[in-house]
């Protein structure tokens, strides 16, 4: 049976789990200025707290006071705020390449070897979408391996019926059977990082030379996290590259 509609993923999801709550200390009062979250108000004491400046003596305001940490690489105050995300809508391919980011991150995944995957959707390689053949092509392809997943399955439940505890059955089953299904299939990702770690990620990651996929869902993550709390990302530029795709660059670089 050909895969349906909603089967087929052409775009990401990402959603905000959890943010920094910031517990203002009474014996230390900042003079805070501007609108800020809770976020940038941590990274803001943190930084004031080297100095002992919380009377700001120069008057700026939160985002102000980030603008001029980014613009002077003071950078390790950024690492106070971490955020955490759900991303879905993603393939199994795009978190091999996630996953090298380890520095201020943490990483929870789909694991194909508990989740039944006879229902999986697929995600469409950015290359391949809009043009009718290559489209055509690949559905038949990821279609085919969803069904060898099936069959596979169904033969490994009956191989090892003599295995009683059937979820350890069923756990024998899937893990072998996974093996045919393609690096397009869609996987759920709990990332959480530090404001410091996702700036690097997404510097790499939503450039030029960065990967589709990848490229994309980075761009995505960045247009949250600078609504989320733009004092930390408001440097970066999101823009149409020559190939016709969104990137990203930024002006602060190693902060």
């Amino acid at each position: 049976m050909p895969l349906s509609d909603t089967a087929i993923l052409r775009e990401p999801t990402v959603t905000v789990l959890a943010r920094p709550q910031f517990a203002d200390p009474a014996h230390l009062p900042v003079q805070w200025i501007g609108e800020s979250t809770d976020g940038e108000r941590l990274a803001e004491f943190a930084g004031r707290l080297c100095y002992m400046s919380q009377r700001n003596p120069a008057g700026r305001t939160t985002r102000e006071y980030l603008e001029n940490i980014k613009k002077q690489g003071h950078g390790s105050v950024l690492e106070h705020a971490s955020y955490s995300l759900l991303l879905e809508g993603v393939s199994r391919s795009l978190t091999h390449e996630l996953v090298r980011h380890r520095a201020g991150f943490a990483y929870s995944q789909l694991s194909q070897r508990y989740v039944d995957e006879s229902a999986a959707q697929f995600v469409m390689p950015p290359a391949i979408i809009g043009d009718e053949p290559l489209e055509a092509a690949w559905r038949a392809q990821v279609t085919s391996a969803l069904e060898s997943y099936v069959a596979l399955v169904e033969s490994l439940m009956t191989r090892y019926a003599w295995v009683d505890d059937k979820v350890h059955r069923r756990k024998m089953a899937r893990e072998a059977a996974r093996a045919v299904l393609p690096n397009a299939t869609e996987t759920k990702i709990v990332v959480t990082a530090n404001a410091r770690a996702w700036r690097t990620m997404l510097e790499l990651r939503s450039s030029e030379g960065a990967e589709l996929e990848i490229r994309r869902a980075a761009v995505t993550v960045l247009r949250v996290l600078m609504a989320e709390a733009p004092g930390f990302f408001s440097d970066f530029e999101i823009y149409t590259a020559t190939d016709r795709r969104e990137a990203a660059k930024l002006s602060y670089h190693k902060v």
